[in-house]
């Protein structure tokens, strides 16, 4: 197996992106989502454990096209017509006091030397994991409640925030030069959505309505198109190429026609969560350090992290929501938020690259993130049954109901 080619390689990945769900399905009593055993596929099958696949730069290019569509996914999912109001002003505010605490809780690690950057593990503390909560919201009908609109709101600002931090925090350039880029990055954007918002005569949704059937597939070449040019405009602005797909995900979800938005919708998961976002945590897994986390050092790290997601994005939610949930829910919600991994994987990867990070802290938070995805959820929605706010419970789910296996970021 010393020789592995892309081909065999790629088959071990496809499988493993078969298995996943097949697993997560199994144990759907627990409600923990394949993005999880995703990473633990990749880990089983990587150079750390079995050798059964490596990531050649065939393999690496479409795991980055994967991050892409990770990121396209999640600016999607804000759908700023549910959160607007008091929802998105308390989620800002709460995710500016969570960089705060973060970047307060992560000082003294790098001042005692446990840690490079307080600004990487102050902003990996910050994420919230909105793609993998959503189906679960989704699930229990809270979507359309106030709770599901504060959650929504808490995500989005908890995937945008660290996007927009990594922009302009993390760029080579001067923060005022890396400002002016971003300001010429969202002007584009602007102009992008305003031709796309109002450039939609009914033959031409007619005509995108003919060919969603067709072989030509041209709405969803239209999205893709959005998305490289999207990237490529960040690029060249010497932005985070995140920000470009993220953004693009935001101007799909606007521009396209209501008549065709469930259709194209579909296709698009399809391709994100079908193909391309499973091989990036697939990948990632392949390349997770797995000795670093095998050293009773780097595992007594895990923890404290944890720690930190809870503390970070949970506290700004206890102080600030008083007023709008009762304490179930209040603290349902805490706990709900400090559910970390995609962004973390993201940010953790950007830290070792760019050698701003331990590797030992890196496989510490992303094992922290895998521990979120699997217990925050379970005593999260346990917490939020004893709130007035919580729905009545659907007979088709109860307590014992399937969720989705598409579960999103």
């Amino acid at each position: 197996m010393d020789d592995l080619t892309s081909p065999s390689s790629l088959v071990m990945i496809a499988v493993a992106a078969v298995v996943a769900p097949i697993i997560a399905e199994r144990l759907r009593r627990w409600r923990i989502p394949s993005v999880l055993f995703e990473l633990l596929l990749g880990i089983l099958i990587g150079p750390a454990l079995l050798g059964w696949a490596e990531v050649t730069p065939f393999i690496d290019a479409i795991a980055q096209l994967g991050l892409y569509f990770l990121m396209f996914l999640a600016g999607y999912e804000i759908q700023f017509e549910r959160v607007k109001g008091p929802p998105l002003k308390l989620a800002s505010f709460g995710w500016l006091l969570s960089l705060l605490l973060g970047l307060g809780l992560a000082l003294p690690l790098v001042l005692t030397g446990f840690a490079l950057s307080d600004l990487l593990i102050g902003l990996a503390v910050t994420t919230t994991a909105i793609g993998t909560l959503l189906p679960m919201l989704r699930d229990r009908d809270l979507l359309d409640t106030p709770f599901g609109r504060y959650a929504l709101a808490g995500g989005a600002a908890g995937e945008f925030g660290p996007i927009l931090a990594i922009t302009v925090l993390l760029s080579d350039d001067s923060p005022g030069k890396a400002v002016a880029y971003l300001a010429v990055f969202v002007t584009a954007a602007v102009l992008v959505a305003l031709i796309s918002v109002r450039s939609q005569p009914p033959a031409v949704v007619a005509a995108l309505q003919k060919h969603l059937t067709t072989s030509t597939q041209l709405p969803v070449r239209i999205v893709v198109a959005l998305l490289a040019l999207m990237v490529y405009l960040a690029f060249e602005l010497d932005l985070d190429v995140l920000l470009g797909a993220f953004t693009a995900g935001m101007l799909v979800r606007l521009a396209i026609p209501p008549s065709t938005v469930h259709v194209v919708e579909e296709k698009v998961e399809a391709i994100g969560f079908g193909f391309l976002i499973p091989i990036f945590f697939i990948v990632s897994g392949m390349e997770f350090d797995l000795a670093s986390l095998g050293d009773p050092n780097t595992l007594a790290r895990v923890p404290l992290f944890l720690g930190m997601f809870l503390v970070v994005r949970g506290l700004p939610v206890l102080l600030l929501y008083r007023k709008v949930l009762d304490g179930p829910a209040r603290r349902a919600l805490a706990i709900l938020q400090a559910t970390a991994l995609p962004l973390v994987v993201v940010i953790t990867t950007i830290g070792i690259d760019s050698g701003a990070m331990l590797t030992s802290n890196a496989a510490a938070l992303v094992g922290a993130g895998m521990l979120s995805v699997l217990i925050f959820p379970m005593i999260g929605f346990k917490v939020l049954a004893g709130s007035a706010m919580a729905p009545s419970p659907n007979p088709k789910t109860g307590d014992e109901d399937a969720t989705e296996v598409n579960d999103g970021l």
